[in-house]
């Protein structure tokens, strides 16, 4: 019987895994957008195989094949949430078009899911390229499971927004969805922020304060550049994981909560773990899954839609009416470097639109992005000289640093002026080597 399905499933170009249990069809369930299976089989029947199914992914279309005159389990199993059965012996070809049925159903109610997702987060993922088509299929399998993720990618990729998807994707969506930045809390003052701290627990407490794991209980915490934790943290961070136990600074009692984390991370972390500037116990319990989001230069053919989208946002933010980027300046886009990935492409679009005075935006808008400062005895080279990406580098570190000059070196007040969260004006001064 194996044999047969996996068959008819070449044939009809899905690839088939092979199980020839329960236990063993729940070991390889990753990946997999529908299941056959048999109702009489050892150590698990079908309808239990169902249940065990959907109390992981209640979405999975599941195909129960029972034996002729079964009608009253056929019954039962429609009723825990089966999507079909067929009774055998069954026609081929029959079975052929309830599994493409079944296929389709899930790829709908995937793409439903990610559309209801974006709606929660007020923001749409913009790619149809290969790589990006691979990273949303594996958020939209990854989301409804309750499992620890790691998303790694260069700063500016937007491990951020991955990170929102999946709380948004998943069965923890009412709840909170709390983020905390490991990079921009000094390393003594991790601890109390993540667990909390009693009154007095320390100099400068002079109240009692929930942490972010206790903000975020019931819900999904996201830790950012979770690389930066101290190792000492780390132990602890350990523990609230496998133990779902949380001890704030100062007190004596132990509190339990209920949280999913989420780490990110634009490190190796199993480098780090193996070269001992990570502990290697707590990489292996945030790397349940592990999603990687690819820079900018491995989907080129993404920046157009994106730019778009980008021009679109910022004309209606901004108030520029009929704003938006003509072919040549899409093409020059797609053709620049940019190192600083999404993030800095999203940034330049921004500029470009606040520049302009509504209409079609061409290239030569680019020529209004000043040069970089000097960097060296020789002086600042030559606007036409530099890549789009140096113009544009150079316009963001003027702007931070009128910022930083207007707010007299106030790092949040620069942020809220130039409507950047804290930790995104973090991440430029450390891009552009300017003390804060």
């Amino acid at each position: 019987m194996l044999f047969a399905l996996k068959e008819l499933t070449k044939q009809r170009r899905h690839e088939a895994v092979l199980a020839r249990s329960g236990p063993e069809a729940l070991a390889h369930l990753e990946g997999v957008d529908a299941v056959v299976t048999d109702y009489a089989m050892p150590e698990m029947d079908g309808v239990q195989l169902l249940q065990a199914i959907r109390e992981r992914d209640e979405s999975l279309p599941v195909i129960l094949l029972t034996a002729h005159g079964s009608e009253r389990i056929a019954v039962r199993a429609m009723k825990t949430g089966a999507y079909e059965y067929v009774t055998k012996p069954f026609d081929i070809e029959e079975m052929g078009l309830v599994i493409d049925r079944a296929l389709e159903a899930r790829a709908l109610r995937m793409q439903n899911r990610r559309l209801t997702a974006e709606k929660a987060i007020g923001r749409s993922i913009v790619g149809d390229s290969a790589v990006m088509r691979r990273l949303t299929d594996a958020v939209a399998r990854v989301a409804p499971r309750d499992i620890t993720v790691l998303v790694r990618g260069d700063t500016g990729t937007g491990k951020e927004l991955v990170a929102a998807l999946i709380h948004a994707e998943s069965r923890r969506a009412k709840e909170p969805f709390v983020r905390f930045n490991c990079a921009a809390i000094p390393g003594e003052l991790a601890e109390a922020e993540l667990f909390g701290h009693t009154r007095g627990a320390f100099t400068g407490a002079t109240q009692a304060r929930r942490g972010f794991f206790a903000e975020a209980d019931g819900g999904t915490l996201v830790l950012d550049e979770v690389s930066e934790l101290p190792l000492p943290v780390q132990a602890k961070l350990l523990r609230a994981l496998q133990e779902g136990e949380i001890q704030p600074v100062g007190a004596g009692r132990i509190e339990h909560v209920d949280v999913r984390v989420i780490a990110c991370t634009n490190r190796d972390l199993a480098t780090d773990a193996r070269e001992g500037r990570f502990r290697e116990d707590l990489y292996y319990r945030l790397a349940v899954v592990e999603l990687v989001v690819p820079p900018l230069h491995e989907h080129r053919e993404d920046i157009p839609a994106l730019a778009i989208e980008f021009a679109r946002r910022y004309a209606e933010r901004f108030g520029v009416e009929g704003a938006r980027l003509s072919p040549a300046l899409l093409e020059a886009l797609r053709l620049a470097d940019w190192p600083g990935n999404v993030r800095q492409l999203e940034n330049a679009v921004a500029r470009l639109v606040a520049l302009s005075s509504g209409g079609e935006i061409g290239p030569q808008a680019l020529n209004a992005v000043p040069p970089a400062p000097p960097v060296d005895a020789q002086g600042p080279r030559p606007q036409e000289e530099m890549a789009l990406w140096e113009r544009l580098d150079a316009f963001e570190r003027e702007q931070i640093e009128h910022a930083l000059a207007a707010t007299g070196g106030n790092q949040s007040e620069a942020a809220r002026r130039l409507r950047i969260s804290r930790s995104a004006f973090v991440d430029r001064l450390k891009k552009y080597g300017i003390k804060g």
